[in-house]
């Protein structure tokens, strides 16, 4: 789909030296991605399906929650790629 979008150049370039990303459609990608898994995580853990606070805790990688953050500010994950076959003509 294409868009015609306001964004701002100066987050726009921060997103993508962050990620990695090659293009700027490549970093919308990214964080979009990275939002919708936040939301659905967010949801997850307000479902109560009667686990303690230990038990959440336990129930991820001890690698991917610092011990000074909380969960809602964790660093990401690598980024997936979102690898596309060229368009002809372009």
């Amino acid at each position: 789909m294409k868009l015609t979008l306001n964004i701002d150049d100066a987050l726009l370039e921060r997103v993508m030296a962050a990620t990695g990303a090659k293009t700027k459609t490549e970093a919308i990608h990214m964080a979009l991605g990275e939002i919708d898994r936040r939301s659905k995580l967010v949801s997850l853990l307000a479902e109560d399906i009667g686990l303690s606070a230990e038990e959440w805790k336990n129930a991820f990688d001890e690698n991917s929650i610092p011990d000074d953050e909380p969960l809602s500010s964790r660093v990401a994950e690598t980024p997936k790629r979102h690898d596309r076959k060229p368009r002809p003509g372009r």
